[in-house]
């Protein structure tokens, strides 16, 4: 019995003398408690969790080598090696965080996104389509956004007090050449593609990413839908439009392919709503577009699109050269444009994505010089009449490809690489009374670009980025290196510093062989702060745009070009939308303060452009009623005055007047009545409601003055006070009613 109880003994003191004591506490790389961490053995049952001060204390068993696993939500898990053999251990863990897409901050490069989960949505399809005074125009609504200018005499996106060329848009990675219907003068004209036919927007105001170029101020990037819900066919009804079309969604939901088409004649509504200049031809289109999309077997997707339009129209407007005379101006446009997108995960983290596009634009522009009865007038003599008659048949050509490469490594840090070429082709043929001038121009532009994200923590996240860039007109090179460094504030909440370099080559009919030009040039600087989620967006950015080069034209120099004109841009922008505060109502604000300046084209000194207004901004309101399916939208644009050129003053004037300021009030209503089988929806607008007086700028006579001794002027005006519109679309096959009530209208 003696021995039996003594080898218990020896066994017990050995086991207790095998334990080993670990103990210690668990904290964040800020210094951070971590209460209910796990912390044990690997492949063993000894351990525990941390106390409300971070702090455990556990006893193992297990001697030798071993591995102390300590993991926490949110964290990243690690494994210390420690040697365990009876001796007490004190173990401070420091966890570094786990980088998730879900908490991670995002990294924007100064876009407003749309649609995108991650980013929160800014604008969707059915606000395009529903804001009113835009009539379901792309451009019109992105007007209503910070940063973005309404001029109304001309069309195009004039952004943070860059010109219409100096924005460029994209539809699947392609660039398009000719996204607006053919200028007017002193009529701006909308875009040509439906909202409809994209997902997603990214609207970038400034600091876009380095995967795009050619654009000094801002991109607009549109990312048409991928498979259509099911097979539908629509049609639509107005006074001034025919439309029908269909979208076939194959077996197994992998395919689906369709086409629309619309014919646009505006003789009725012109007769109805009487309009300033003489359309002696009312504006008529034809447009007709043709989809194909197939899903790979790799969870990929092919997408084709095609369009095509024909338009013609022409005008007359009294002379301001010669009492008594008319100017008559006439358009003919043929447009084409297509492209095919390739998107296909490689596997292994890879994913590529491609495209390849086509456009074709042809503008056939007379201007006559007319008498009372519409007759042509014979040569007179004056210069400013005669060079007034002129026919031009403009054409532009352009194929691109373009291939981007994305790699994910760790986390969620991921690098994209690739290139682009575009080929465009323009061709001028002038023909006057004395003579045919024809010019041509052959530009092949080329691109390498990449960028990486890197995500330092869930609250920082770096971009990095480099285009390099070439044409072969300009026979130069840039290099072009952009940055985004974004901090997480909160949850929903974030601030990002943006900087960027962004070149451009020049309008190509200013390049002429003598020339020594090169690549306008345009830096930004950007702070940005923005809270994002689903019921609520505020947006504030203060940026500083830096012209080193702009383009630069001397009237009394025959091809006196150069690229040594500078400007600047700065300014706030705010941008606030509630969709939650009261039941049903949707509503935004937007305002911009622009401090402008630059000198370019032919201006004697830096000036405010005219294309510029110092204060501008939007309010734009939408309510819809469930019960009732009706809804009514209204919007308030509004700016100061903007500079004009009054010839009568002196040089040293130039650009000192300003039009009055500018105020649109516009108004809509959608409803959505059940017609037999088709859903369908009314729509009705009126834009200006009030009838304000808008006056975009002045045109001046090169020679006729009044008894005052001045050039006489006639102000650019809208063609009516107010616009109108009427419409019904039906729709067969897909149930949008709970689409609408969801997304409000």
């Amino acid at each position: 019995m003696r021995v039996l109880i003594l080898l218990i003994f020896v066994v017990l003191l050995k086991s207790t003398s095998a334990q080993t004591v670990i103990r210690g506490e668990v904290k964040d790389q800020k210094g951070r408690i971590l209460a209910g961490a796990s912390i044990s053995i690997k492949n063993s049952y000894d351990g525990t969790v941390s106390d409300s001060t971070g702090r455990f204390k556990f006893t193992s068993f297990e001697k030798g080598s071993q591995l102390l696993v300590v993991s926490f939500i949110g964290s990243k898990s690690q494994e210390i090696q420690i040697d365990l053999k009876g001796e007490e251990i004190e173990q401070v863990v420091v966890l570094k965080e786990e980088i998730s897409e879900l908490k991670a901050v995002v990294i924007t490069a100064g876009s407003f996104e749309a649609n995108d989960k991650k980013r929160g949505t800014v604008l969707r399809s059915l606000d395009i389509a529903t804001t009113a005074g835009a009539n379901a125009d792309i451009s019109a609504t992105i007007q209503t956004l910070p940063g973005a200018q309404k001029v109304g005499e001309q069309e195009g996106l004039f952004v943070r007090g860059g010109s219409a060329e100096e924005a460029r848009i994209f539809i699947d990675g392609s660039s398009v050449n000719n996204f607006f219907f053919s200028s007017v003068p002193g009529i701006a004209q909308r875009g040509r593609f439906s909202p409809f036919l994209f997902s997603g927007t990214v609207f970038s105001s400034g600091g876009y990413s380095a995967l795009y170029g050619q654009a000094l101020s801002s991109v607009l990037a549109l990312e048409s839908i991928d498979l259509p819900e099911q097979s539908e066919a629509q049609a639509g009804i107005s006074p001034i439009f025919l439309s029908g079309g269909f979208q076939q969604l194959g077996k197994g939901k992998k395919s689906s392919y369709g086409m629309s088409y619309s014919f646009t004649h505006l003789a009725l509504y012109q007769k109805l709503v009487p309009q300033a200049p003489d359309f002696f031809k009312a504006p008529q289109f034809h447009n007709i577009d043709a989809n194909f999309r197939i899903k790979t077997k790799r969870g990929g997707m092919i997408k084709a699109y095609a369009y095509f339009n024909a338009g013609e129209l022409a005008l007359r407007r009294p002379s301001l050269d010669s009492i008594g005379l008319k100017n008559a101006f006439s358009l003919t446009n043929y447009n084409v444009f297509g492209n095919i997108s390739y998107r296909q995960p490689l596997g292994r983290g890879w994913k590529l994505q491609a495209t390849g596009g086509i456009s074709y634009n042809l503008d056939q522009i007379g201007n006559e010089v007319q008498n009372q009865q519409n007759q042509k007038v014979p040569n007179t003599g004056i210069p400013a009449i005669d060079f007034a008659q002129f026919n031009i048949n403009q054409t532009q050509r352009m194929w691109q490809i373009r291939s981007v490469l994305e790699k994910k490594l760790s986390g969620i840090n991921a690098i994209r690489f690739g290139g682009e070429v575009w080929r465009n082709t323009d061709t001028v043929i002038t023909k006057f009374e004395t003579g045919k001038f024809e010019n041509k121009w052959v530009d092949v532009y080329t691109a390498f670009f990449a960028e990486s994200d890197i995500f330092l923590s869930n609250e920082w996240a770096l971009r990095p980025g480099l285009r390099v860039e070439r044409s072969s007109i300009l026979a130069k090179t840039n290099v072009a290196p952009r940055v985004s460094l974004s901090y997480k504030v909160a949850a929903q909440s974030q601030m990002s510093i943006d900087y960027g370099i962004f070149y451009q080559t020049p309008e190509r009919r200013f390049i002429a062989n003598p020339n020594d030009l090169g690549f306008l040039r345009a830096d930004h600087y950007i702070l940005t702060y923005q809270h994002l989620s689903r019921d609520y967006t505020f947006r504030t950015q203060l940026y500083y745009k830096d012209y080193k080069n702009l383009l630069q034209t001397d009237a009394a120099i025959r091809q006196g070009v150069s690229i040594d004109g500078s400007g600047y841009a700065k300014g706030l922008e705010l941008f606030w939308r509630d969709r939650k505060t009261l039941p049903g109502l949707d509503y935004w604000i937007s305002y911009t303060y622009l401090d402008t300046k630059r000198e370019f084209q032919n201006y004697p000194f830096a000036v405010q452009p005219p294309f510029a207004a110092t204060h501008s901004g939007s309010f734009v309101f939408k309510k819809f009623w469930v019960k009732k399916m009706f809804g009514v939208n209204w919007s308030w644009n509004w700016s100061t005055g903007r500079p004009y050129f009054d010839p009568n003053r002196p040089q040293s004037e130039f650009m000192r007047d300003r039009t009055i300021p500018f105020h649109s009030h516009n108004f809509s209503l959608n409803w959505l009545p059940k017609i037999g089988k088709a859903n369908s929806v009314v729509v009705v607008g009126i834009n200006n409601v009030f009838n304000q007086n808008q006056i975009f700028s002045y045109n001046f006579s090169s020679r006729v003055r009044g008894n005052d001794g001045r050039l006489i002027s006639e102000a650019v005006i809208p063609p009516a006070p107010r616009s109108f519109f009427i419409g019904l679309f039906l729709s067969w096959g897909v149930d949008r009613t709970q689409e609408n009530i969801n997304n409000n209208l």
